[in-house]
């Protein structure tokens, strides 16, 4: 005799199971992936909470040195946006054929003060003092653009008789670690694990006023940094992508950044369009879309 089997529990939980997956995948296409440079962690995520209540979208925010984003995209890792701290990741990115070349727009600008603690340990009282045998200097490795900045900086001062050609490298010889990004720079300073560092001026947020103080570097050696925004190639939104660029680059956006410690970039390179670049932005998600019908 043949046993008759009930397929009714089988096909209910076969069927919950696909609603499940349609309503992760829905989820998951909510979601807009914005890899930024590690300088912007405070600015952007107030930027994220202004994009979601504009939007159905929300913004998922991965923030690390500009280097460390570029190799994991590179590497296959998947993003819509790309703000960079400085044009060199960007243009990489660009060569490799990873960014919509027709969004990319510089979105602010950035320049390095020395951080120290409160309590100033090392007794750093002006830039000479930097060199002083046997103090503890962080700084950002040679990659990370705060890296590249902060010996930028120190080749300036070099070069001025008040500092001599030795400066950059006692300075140098302080360095007790140098760190991929700029949060860890700002977090061993504040820690005291280091006498000083060199960071950007808009990493000393509010809340970190109580921890650290800063050792302002004249405009004469100082490094001014514009940092670049993004579309990437890959997108699979880059209708949203754009919106949140437009957004970073808005009235309301440069605000925030303002807020942040950052220097707008200037109306003039904002908003404004290449030819055809907003239509080709459209066409494209039109054709994503299209693609994954």
């Amino acid at each position: 005799m043949i046993e008759m089997i009930d397929r009714k529990p089988l096909i209910a939980a076969l069927l919950v199971a696909a609603l499940l997956s349609s309503a992760v995948a829905a989820d998951q296409d909510q979601e807009l992936t914005v890899f930024a440079a590690a300088s912007l962690s405070v600015a952007f995520e107030e930027m994220g909470q202004l994009y979601k209540s504009n939007s159905t979208y929300r913004a998922i925010m991965n923030f690390d040195g500009s280097q460390m984003l570029r190799t994991q995209i590179e590497q296959g890792a998947y993003a819509d946006v790309f703000a960079s701290a400085n044009k060199k990741h960007m243009e990489a990115l660009q060569a490799g054929g990873f960014i919509d070349n027709s969004t990319v727009r510089p979105f602010l600008k950035n320049s390095l003060a020395v951080l120290l603690p409160k309590d100033n340990p090392g007794r750093i009282h002006n830039l000479s003092d930097l060199a002083r045998p046997g103090l503890r200097l962080v700084i950002g490795n040679s990659q990370v653009p705060v890296g590249q900045y902060s010996r930028q900086i120190l080749d300036k001062m070099a070069e001025d008789p008040d500092f001599g050609p030795e400066y950059r490298d006692r300075v140098l010889a302080n360095v007790m670690s140098e760190e991929t990004n700029v949060n860890l720079v700002v977090s061993k300073v504040a820690l005291g694990e280091a006498d000083a560092g060199l960071a950007y001026i808009s990493d000393v947020s509010p809340k970190m006023t109580g921890q650290i103080s800063t050792l302002p570097i004249p405009d004469r050696y100082n490094i001014v940094a514009e940092y670049y925004i993004g579309v990437l190639q890959g997108s699979r939104l880059p209708e949203q992508a754009w919106q949140f660029i437009e957004l970073v680059l808005s009235e309301q956006g440069q605000s925030v950044l303002k807020r942040h410690g950052f220097s707008p970039i200037g109306s003039s390179n904002l908003i404004q369009s290449a030819p055809g670049s907003q239509a080709d932005i459209l066409t494209r998600a039109a054709e994503t879309a299209g693609a994954a019908a």
